[in-house]
């Protein structure tokens, strides 16, 4: 199947995917989520690595290292109970429905996150990749209740900035590169329009109904759990996504790093050299305790 088009509006160039459908991935008796690669949108969802769409209810990876990424947790309203998040720069928080946490793990840095007993979290695991220039920072995090983040709401829709800026909305901003993260509600027949700067990569997923998503005179279909990808060129593209009958979606915009990179698991390193390097460095207990 084709997975890359490109079209011309007002002379300026648009690369679009075709939708996509994240794959099952099923890991215990408690973790269940579709996921989506990079790779399944011909580099179109540069900075980002990898999207999973999950539900937990039980503690599900224990702790584990991350080197050369940030590692980006939105969870969604609908979550219920206590999402435990714990790290080695010190960090041991309860997330709560509608928080989201970003760690950016650079040099290295351990993770654990659990639902705590009787809860269920529902949201999205983001891993985003770090420039070449980045990736020996020293890890650092950045935790946004949901009360930080500010709703725009209209006839039709509801959206949460969880990162980044919407329409004039300025919302919390990532502790790496910049990036807007927007959570969105629509009504049945209603709409949302949003600017898509110039030379930036914008991925929107359909977590639940079905999208009409528009940029110039291009009307596309994207169905219930699909995604897709696209990068405007040189103009600003007004994106406009509409539901006939409702539908909540996620739309994720950065600038592309526009670097090779290698991922092994949760290390995303410019060479498999560098894969080599951070897994030693973890091994010999460099990335630090978790916090207790």
């Amino acid at each position: 199947m084709k997975l890359q088009a490109t079209y011309n509006n007002d002379h300026k160039s648009l690369q679009l995917s075709q939708p996509a459908r994240g794959k099952p991935l099923n890991i215990g008796e408690g973790f269940e989520a579709l996921s989506f690669k990079h790779d399944q949108f011909s580099g179109l969802m540069d900075p980002l690595v990898m999207l999973d769409h999950y539900t937990m209810s039980r503690p599900t990876f224990g702790a584990h290292p991350h080197a050369g990424m940030s590692a980006l947790s939105i969870l969604f309203e609908d979550s219920e109970g206590v999402f435990n998040n714990r790290d080695s720069l010190g960090n041991n928080i309860g997330l709560l429905p509608g928080d989201a946490y970003w760690l950016k793990a650079g040099s290295g840095a351990v993770h654990d996150e659990k639902p705590t007993e009787g809860s269920r979290t529902h949201g999205l695991q983001i891993f985003v990749n770090l420039p070449q220039r980045h990736k020996q920072d020293a890890p650092t995090s950045r935790h946004v209740p949901s009360s930080a983040m500010p709703v725009i709401t209209g006839e039709g829709f509801r959206v949460r900035v969880v990162l980044g800026e919407s329409n004039g909305t300025q919302g919390p901003q990532s502790p790496a590169l910049p990036l807007t993260a927007l959570d969105a509600f629509l009504d049945a027949g209603s709409e949302y329009a949003h600017d898509v700067d110039a030379h930036q990569s914008l991925l929107v997923y359909a977590a639940s109904g079905h999208l009409t998503v528009r940029l110039g005179d291009q009307d596309i279909h994207l169905p219930e759990q699909h995604a897709i990808a696209m990068q405007p060129g040189a103009s600003t593209q007004t994106l406009h996504l509409a539901s006939a009958k409702g539908a909540h979606f996620v739309a994720l915009q950065s600038a592309p790093v526009h670097e090779q990179f290698v991922q092994k698991g949760p290390f995303v390193m410019s060479t498999m050299a560098d894969i080599q390097k951070v897994t030693a460095a973890y091994e010999a207990g460099q990335f630090g305790p978790i916090a207790e």
